[in-house]
């Protein structure tokens, strides 16, 4: 996108937008990780505004927040950039999307299975702990 357009994109806007500290803080990345995610191509160039700084609106956070998640539950950075693409290309890719948040969501929920059975192991251990220190207890 143009820079002209990326600028006219923020200023003919009448939506409150937040700079990338702001953008930032409310997503819980840093200012870096957002410029790298615009970089990576994760999110398309956000609005700037007259001085030429990052101007991000309700939009762009919301975008932001669903990459944060995807990446919070361990999608590699390549498929968030495959489904940025996707989604970029309009509903035409809604099958390819869907297969793709299919196969992302096996891979959560073995790992939350995973979870589930090092979680036993914790509370097999941590029980075990406490028996022996009542066991062991001085009256």
């Amino acid at each position: 996108m143009p820079a002209a357009a990326i600028l006219d994109r923020v200023e003919s806007s009448m939506e409150r937008t937040v700079t990338v500290s702001e953008a930032a803080g409310r997503v819980g990345l840093t200012a870096h990780t957002l410029r790298w995610y615009e970089q990576e191509g994760l999110v398309e160039p956000v609005g700037r505004d007259s001085a030429g700084r990052r101007r991000y609106t309700d939009n762009d956070i919301g975008w932001l927040i669903l990459l944060t998640r995807l990446r919070r539950t361990g999608m590699p950075v390549r498929d968030m950039r495959r489904y940025a693409e996707l989604a970029r290309q309009g509903d035409g890719t809604l099958p390819d999307r869907v297969a793709l948040f299919e196969q992302h969501r096996a891979r959560v929920l073995a790992r939350i299975d995973e979870l589930r059975e090092d979680l036993a192991v914790l509370d097999y251990k941590i029980d075990a702990y406490r028996k022996e220190m009542r066991r062991t207890a001085t009256p």
